[in-house]
């Protein structure tokens, strides 16, 4: 790329993940992270962590199970909550056209709910 042509061109005030995986892929395709610096005008200590981050996500990514024990554990919970509360306001939807509503709120304020 020429000097003018450098100069004219327009550089993002805020990086996507797609750009800065884009800028971490030239880098392993060989190109200098001082050239690949100097053309995006981003200093290559931050370029360096955007090549660390993909890789570090990048291993992640390749792992079978995906990621921490606990971390699955709790998504699947909160999947599970999401679910029965579905079915409960379903339920609470149901009971209401068939005329329970009165009976509904009075449990839910014996409850507390």
């Amino acid at each position: 790329m020429t000097e003018g042509q450098e100069n004219d061109r327009v550089l993002p005030e805020r990086w996507s993940a797609k750009a800065k995986s884009e800028v971490v892929l030239r880098l392993f395709r060989g190109e200098s992270v001082g050239e690949v610096s100097r053309e995006i005008q981003v200093p290559v200590h931050e370029i360096e962590s955007w090549r660390k981050e993909f890789l570090e996500s990048g291993v992640a990514g390749l792992k079978r199970r995906g990621g921490d024990p606990e971390e699955r554990a709790l998504k699947e919970t909160q999947a599970k909550v999401g679910e029965l509360t579905m079915r409960l306001e379903l339920a609470e939807m149901l009971l209401e056209k068939r005329g329970y509503g009165e009976e509904l709120a009075r449990l839910k304020r014996s409850r507390g709910w």
